[in-house]
């Protein structure tokens, strides 16, 4: 099998290769992985280092944007696993122009080749973020998407665009929705990572208006997992949440990142909310349970102490992108 790998030099898509060329995805046996990635600031070649020897691995610097590479790149390919997309909410309040360019355009240049192509599996991998906040319960795939920040709206519409792909031109696409991933390469500008970077340092964690918003947690080796069950038996045309089942307040996560540090409450700082900040989210991951067998192994206590273990480890690795973070 040939997999073309969007975004794999990022977080989730450098870990879903290492599974896949490290034989953690036995649903997928890819002799051939193409990686293309543009190496923004959250893209990594060193996110790789572990399979960069690998001869099944081939390494492309290049934009999904660029129609002629990804036709080139799709071209014999039998799966796609679409994770390219800039997705910091921040960010997008900012500027969101990145986020519609990448997210959109680019989601569109990619289904454009793949339908060009013909008879290419197509994962697209998406955010619980597009439903928006809900109060209590948890969202099933069928729910409205009610997008609240410029990422969450990208992501929003990259999602209906993959799947019209499907309705209008046969593409077998695949979309996923994921809660909030944690675990070792994640870069510094997301909530744990920089938390935990910031309290190795002695330095003071930023913490959310009250703290009190809510989210699911989900490890990136159990996220890849989920993945690698829907690329490999999930229905075309379907959504499949995925989540880990731990919620937790922003203030909770911090408390838990505090004692796994050695800090106490003063090193808190709370600061002005976000905009538009979405108080709750949770995910219903019935389906891809019954339909695909999957639940989340990774336990949040023993993921997060040893994601808090890799980081200080791996200074080298994190304190470079701190100093280099863009405006």
């Amino acid at each position: 099998m040939r997999v073309l790998v969007t975004g794999g030099a990022g977080f989730i898509g450098s870990h879903f290769v290492r599974r896949l060329l490290g034989d953690g995805c036995p649903e997928l046996a890819a002799d051939r992985v193409v990686v293309l990635d543009k190496l923004t600031y959250a893209g990594n070649r060193a996110n790789l280092a572990p399979v960069a020897d690998d001869p099944r691995l081939e390494f492309v610097r290049g934009d999904i944007c660029d129609a002629p590479l990804v036709g080139r790149l799709t071209h014999g390919a039998d799966l796609v696993v679409h994770f390219a997309a800039e997705s910091h909410v921040d960010r997008s309040i900012t500027d969101a122009s990145a986020f519609v360019t990448t997210n959109v355009l680019g989601t569109h240049t990619l289904l454009r080749a793949a339908a060009d192509t013909g008879g290419v599996r197509f994962v697209h991998v998406s955010t619980d973020e597009v439903y928006g906040s809900i109060e209590e319960g948890s969202w099933t795939e069928d729910h409205p998407l009610e997008p609240n920040s410029p990422y969450a709206a990208s992501k929003a519409s990259s999602d209906l665009l993959a799947l019209a792909f499907h309705r209008t031109h046969g593409v077998d696409v695949r979309v996923t929705r994921c809660s909030n991933n944690y675990g070792p390469y994640q870069h510094p500008e997301k909530a744990v990572p920089l938390f935990t970077t910031q309290l190795i340092d002695g330095l003071p964690v930023p913490l959310y208006g009250d703290g009190g918003n809510r989210r699911d947690w989900l490890h990136v080796d159990d996220h890849c997992r989920g993945i690698a069950l829907v690329a490999a038996a999930g229905r075309p045309g379907e959504v499949y949440n995925i989540g880990g089942g731990t919620e937790l307040t922003n203030r909770r996560l911090v408390d838990h990142l505090l004692e796994l540090t050695g800090r106490d409450a003063s090193w808190v700082r709370a600061v002005q909310d976000r905009a538009a900040h979405d108080r709750r989210y949770s995910v219903d991951i019935t389906k891809i349970s019954r339909e695909l067998g999957y639940a989340p192994l990774v336990p949040f206590d023993d993921g997060l102490a040893a994601t808090v273990r890799w980081y200080r480890e791996n200074r080298s690795w994190w304190e470079p992108l701190k100093t280099a973070v863009p405006a």
